[in-house]
């Protein structure tokens, strides 16, 4: 007998050696294993550490569609979680999995939540975590939006465009960095002007390594320097001589994606869809009376 069965019957003793272990996972593939019991415990390849002085309040959960969730607390320590990679971002939507675990037998144990940091709050040497489970997503609206642009994210399933194409990417290093938010790349000559604008630029490597952001506007300077802006500042320092990668951007149109990306096939949008005043045009009031389209 083993897992939930094995933790049930221990239970069902009277005298239990239960312990709760967290296993954080962030979105660069890091794994972290937490436990508030007093000695490190390991199971399934992954070894919970003791000192952490991480800790977690009651779960809860209920039945239907309502949201898990509970909150973890822990301190700040260069051996596990640090401040600089809470303040870079590095564990926002980090997946969480929690057990409660027969620390006697480790193989009696049973999985009691699964789901993602939430809001993440700092200070005086401690972190506080909001984990928000499965059901979360749940709040999210889908569906699909009829609408003239495209909604497809670039290079996703629906899109479908390689991003690894020649002509769409440069990597090399950063000249300059002002503010953490305006990258100077050199001349690039080789790509026109605006041909990053609403791409990605991904750091590669120094202490800002693994994260990304948006890129607002790509242009020349005076001194024809390549000068990648983002829309928010990355919250790591970039230094000079680090590694980045910038990819195209696309705004979304019927023309980008047929001119710049050659990727009409995949288009997700409705460039044809009627205006919201259509239904009030006169036919001496349109522009054209051929009986065609009006696009």
């Amino acid at each position: 007998m083993a897992g939930a069965e094995a933790l049930h019957a221990h239970l069902a003793g009277g005298l239990s050696t239960v312990a709760r272990c967290w296993a954080v996972t962030r979105r660069d593939g890091t794994r972290f294993g937490f436990t508030d019991h007093d000695r490190d415990l390991a199971f399934g390849g992954q070894v919970f550490k003791a000192d952490t002085g991480l800790t977690a309040k009651a779960l809860q959960q209920a039945t239907g569609l309502s949201v898990d969730n509970t909150e973890a607390m822990g301190a700040l320590s260069d051996a596990a979680i640090r401040e600089e990679d809470i303040a870079a971002g590095r564990f926002d939507g980090a997946e969480v999995v929690a057990w409660l675990v027969n620390w006697a037998d480790t193989d009696a144990r049973r999985i009691m939540f699964r789901g993602h940091i939430g809001e993440l709050r700092r200070g005086s040497g401690a972190f506080h975590a909001e984990l928000r489970g499965l059901t979360e997503a749940l709040n999210r609206p889908v569906g699909r939006v009829y609408q003239k642009p495209c909604t497809a994210v670039l290079g996703d399933a629906t899109c479908q465009f390689d991003l690894g194409t020649a002509g769409y990417v440069h990597e090399g290093a950063v000249d300059a960095v002002e503010e953490t938010r305006v990258f100077r790349l050199g001349a690039l000559t080789s790509f026109e002007p605006g041909w990053f604008q609403r791409g990605r630029l991904d750091v590669l490597s120094g202490a800002a390594e693994g994260l990304s952001g948006a890129i607002k506007r790509d242009r020349f300077r005076d001194d024809d320097d390549r000068a990648i802006e983002l829309w928010e500042p990355l919250r790591a320092t970039v230094a000079a001589g680090d590694l980045v990668r910038i990819t195209a951007g696309c705004d979304k149109r019927f023309e980008t994606c047929r001119l710049k990306f050659n990727n009409l096939v995949n288009f997700q949008g409705f460039p044809d869809i009627p205006e919201d005043d259509w239904m009030m045009v006169h036919p001496t009031q349109a522009k054209r009376k051929s009986g065609g389209s009006r696009r």
